[in-house]
C-alpha cells in the first residue's frame, strides 16, 4: 500500500561531496519526502545546500549563488564551491584580497539528489560531477540521471583519478549521462512527470525568496505566462462563427435525418429479412448433416443390438454343432449295425432312389424354367418333338436379333455412362465455382483465386494487396451491349495478377520455385510518377471500361488498358473494315498488322465465363441456371441408363 499523502516527486535525500565548506567526506541530508527546516548560524552552510539543490535543477546562467543569504551576486560562484573558498586574505605587499580554498584543482566535487514518488513507488536520482582542468578557469562537469536511488559512497567513489573511468562505470550501470544542461533538463523533467520549464523558473524565483511585496504581481509575473488578448478575442469570434455554422449544419443534418428515417427503416427491415433468409438457408443446409448424425446414432444402436444377437446366434450354432457331431456318431453306429445285419442292398436301393429323386427334381426345375421362358417370349406349348425342333429354330433366329439389340443397348449404356461421368465432373466443378463465388465478390474463377491464396499464404501477404486486373475493371452500365465483346478481348488480361514493386522479388522467387499446376500471368507494378494515357479513339472500347476508383493501381491500369485495348467499337462492317484497330459486337477483333480473330468456342453472352467487375451476382445467377439445366440433363441420363439396364437384363 503506497502512501498517497506523499504522492508526487519529493526530495528524499541530498548528498554533497567537496561542495563549498562541506569537505573531505560525504555530507547527507535525509528528508524522506517530507517538509524540512534547515537552521544554523551564519556561515554554517545553509545557503550552500540550497545552492546545491538549485544547481541540480536550474541552468547555470540563471543561478545567483548565495542569494538565499542576501549576498552580492559576485560573492560566490561555481568555482568557489568546487574549490571550497571559506575566507579571504589580504596580501601585505599589494593590499589585494585573495580567497583561501580548502581544496586544490586535483580534487573533484559531486552533488546528488534522490527524488521519490511514494504514490507510484518511483525514484529518480539527479547528480552533477565537477572537476578543474586548470587553476584559473571555471570547473568542468557532466550530468547524470538514473531511474533508481544512487549514493555518493557506492556509485561515485573508488574509481581512480580519471573522471572518464567514473563515466564508464556509471554508463555500464544504466545511468544516463549528459555533457550539457538542455538535454539533461529535458530528460529529468520527463522523468519527474513532464515538468514544464515554467515550474523550474518558479522554483528558481521562490527558493531563495526573502520577501514578497505584492502577491498579485508576484503571481502575475512569476506563475502566469503572458499572452496577447487580441488574438484570443479574434479566435473567440472565429470560434463563434464556426459554432454558428456548425449549428446550422446540425439543423440541416437533423432535417435530412428526418427525411431519411423512413428509408433507413426500410433498409433495416431489408437487412433483417436478408439476414433471416441467410439464417434459414443455413438451417436448411444444416438439416442434411443433422439427419446424417441422427442416422449414425441409430445405426450405431442397431449395430450394438446386432452384435448382441450375433453372439446369441453364435452360441446356438456352437450348441447345434456339438449336437450334430453327436448325431453323426450315432448315424455311423446305426449304419455299421445295418451293414452287419445284411442291409447293404437296402442301402444301395436307397441310394438309387435318392439319385432318381434328384434327377426328377432337376428335370422338373428345367421344365418349369422352360415354361417360364416360353411364356415370357410368347411361345406356344409344344406337344411333340417336331414342334419342339421348329420352336428351337425360331428361338435361334430370335437369339441373333436379340444379340444385335443387346450390343446396341450395351453401346448406349457405355455412352450414357461416359456422358453421366462427364456431367458429374462438370457439376462438381460448377458447384465448387458457385461455392467460391458466394464467399467473395470477385468474378475471377476459383482456380486463380486458390493460386493467389496459396501464394499469399506462403509469403504471408494480404490477398487485397495483389488483386487480379479483372477485379478492378468492369463495363459501364450504359455499354452493356458491348459487355460480351469486352469480356472476350480483355479475358486474358483480366486474369493477370498485379504485383506491387515491394513484393516483386518474393513473388518471382516463389513462382520460380513452385509447380503451379496451371498458368499464371502477373505484372510488376512499379511505384512512381503518374502515367499519362495515350490518345484514344472517339469510339474506343477503353471508354466503355470503368476502373475501380479507390484502387492503388488506378493510374497503372488506366495506362495499360488505354495502350493495349484502344479498339474502335464498330456498328457496321464498313467502319470495321476502315478502322486499323476495331471490334464488333459479335466479338470479331481487328488488331494492328491486319490480324483478325473471332473465337466462338464459347458463347459471347455466356456470363458463367465473365471475369470483369467487382460484383459477381450476375455470374452467380448464370452458373446456378446452368447448374439446374445440367442437373435436369443428368436426371434424364440416369433415367435412360435405368431403362437400358432393364432392357439389357
Amino acid at each position: 500500500m503506497h502512501d498517497m499523502t506523499l504522492a508526487g516527486f519529493r526530495l528524499a535525500r541530498l548528498e554533497v561531496f567537496n561542495w563549498g565548506t562541506f569537505d573531505k567526506r560525504v555530507w547527507s541530508l535525509e528528508l524522506n519526502g517530507r517538509n524540512g527546516l534547515l537552521t544554523g548560524d551564519i556561515g554554517s552552510g545553509k545557503s550552500t545546500l540550497v545552492d546545491a539543490v538549485t544547481t541540480l535543477l536550474v541552468p547555470a546562467q540563471r543561478i545567483a549563488y548565495n542569494k538565499a543569504a542576501g549576498a552580492d551576486a559576485r560573492e560566490r560562484s561555481l568555482r568557489s564551491y568546487v574549490l571550497g573558498h571559506y575566507k579571504s586574505e589580504r596580501h601585505e605587499a599589494s593590499g589585494n584580497a585573495k580567497p583561501v580554498a580548502l581544496r586544490d584543482a586535483s580534487h573533484y566535487a559531486v552533488i546528488l539528489g534522490v527524488f521519490h514518488n511514494a504514490g507510484f513507488d518511483q525514484t529518480v536520482t539527479l547528480a552533477q560531477v565537477f572537476w578543474m582542468k586548470d587553476s584559473f578557469g571555471q570547473p568542468e562537469r557532466f550530468y547524470a540521471v538514473a531511474d533508481k536511488a544512487l549514493s555518493l559512497t557506492h556509485d561515485f567513489s573508488d574509481f581512480g583519478t580519471a573522471v572518464a573511468a567514473l563515466r564508464t562505470r556509471l554508463r555500464k550501470s544504466g545511468v544516463a549521462l549528459f555533457d550539457s544542461f538542455p538535454p539533461y533538463s529535458a530528460h529529468f523533467r520527463r522523468r519527474l512527470g513532464n515538468m514544464g520549464e515554467q515550474a523550474l523558473e518558479l522554483f528558481h524565483q521562490t527558493v531563495s525568496m526573502k520577501s514578497v511585496g505584492n502577491l498579485t504581481d508576484f503571481v502575475r509575473h512569476h506563475m502566469l505566462e503572458p499572452f496577447d488578448v487580441a488574438p484570443r478575442i479574434a479566435g473567440l469570434l472565429a470560434h463563434f462563427d464556426d459554432l454558428s455554422r456548425a449549428h446550422a449544419a446540425v439543423l440541416k443534418a437533423k432535417e435530412q435525418v428526418d427525411w431519411l428515417t423512413p428509408l433507413v427503416a426500410d433498409c433495416d427491415k431489408h437487412t433483417a429479412l436478408v439476414d433471416s433468409v441467410a439464417e434459414l438457408r443455413l438451417c436448411r443446409e444444416a438439416l442434411r448433416p443433422w439427419f446424417a448424425g441422427q442416422k449414425i446414432q441409430l445405426l450405431a444402436q442397431r449395430l450394438e443390438s446386432l452384435d448382441v444377437q450375433l453372439a446369441s446366434e453364435t452360441a446356438k450354432v456352437e450348441r447345434l454343432q456339438e449336437r450334430k457331431i453327436e448325431q453323426q456318431a450315432q448315424e455311423r453306429d446305426l449304419r455299421l449295425s445295418i451293414a452287419q445285419s445284411g442291409g447293404d442292398r437296402i442301402a444301395q436301393i436307397e441310394a438309387d432312389m435318392a439319385r432318381q429323386q434328384t434327377e426328377q427334381e432337376r428335370r422338373q426345375k428345367n421344365a418349369q424354367r422352360h415354361d417360364q421362358l416360353r411364356r415370357s417370349l410368347g411361345l406356344l406349348q409344344v406337344s411333340n418333338r417336331e414342334e419342339l425342333q421348329t420352336q428351337q429354330q425360331g428361338c435361334a433366329e430370335r437369339r441373333l436379333v436379340d444379340g444385335a439389340r443387346d450390343a446396341v443397348v450395351q453401346n448406349e449404356l457405355t455412352e450414357r455412362g461416359v456422358e453421366l461421368a462427364q456431367g458429374r465432373t462438370e457439376h462438381a466443378a460448377w458447384s465448387d465455382e458457385i461455392q467460391s463465388l458466394r464467399a467473395r465478390r470477385s468474378n475471377i474463377d476459383a482456380q486463380h483465386i486458390a493460386l493467389r491464396a496459396a501464394l499469399c499464404q506462403a509469403l504471408r501477404l494480404r490477398e487485397g494487396d495483389m488483386p487480379f486486373a479483372g477485379e478492378l475493371l468492369q463495363v459501364h452500365d450504359d455499354a452493356r451491349d458491348w459487355e460480351g465483346a469486352a469480356e472476350r478481348v480483355l479475358h486474358g488480361f483480366a486474369l493477370s495478377l498485379l504485383v506491387p514493386d515491394a513484393h516483386y522479388a518474393q513473388v518471382a522467387r516463389w513462382v520460380d520455385d513452385t509447380h503451379l499446376r496451371g498458368r499464371l500471368v502477373y505484372y510488376r507494378v512499379r511505384a512512381g510518377g503518374r502515367l499519362d494515357r495515350p490518345p484514344l479513339h472517339a469510339q474506343s472500347l477503353v471508354r466503355k471500361i470503368a476502373i475501380k476508383p479507390d484502387s492503388a493501381f488506378y493510374d497503372w491500369l488506366a495506362h495499360e488498358v488505354a495502350r493495349r485495348f484502344d479498339y474502335a467499337c464498330c456498328s457496321t462492317q464498313e467502319q470495321f473494315r476502315a478502322e486499323p484497330k476495331a471490334i464488333t459486337r459479335a466479338g470479331q477483333i481487328k488488331a494492328a498488322g491486319e490480324r483478325h480473330e473471332k473465337d466462338d468456342r464459347h458463347r459471347l453472352d455466356d456470363r458463367s465465363r465473365y471475369v470483369l467487375g467487382w460484383s459477381n451476382t450476375a455470374k452467380l445467377d448464370a452458373l446456378q441456371a446452368k447448374l439446374r439445366v445440367l442437373e435436369a440433363r443428368l436426371a434424364e441420363i440416369g433415367q435412360q441408363i435405368g431403362d437400358l439396364q432393364q432392357e439389357h437384363a
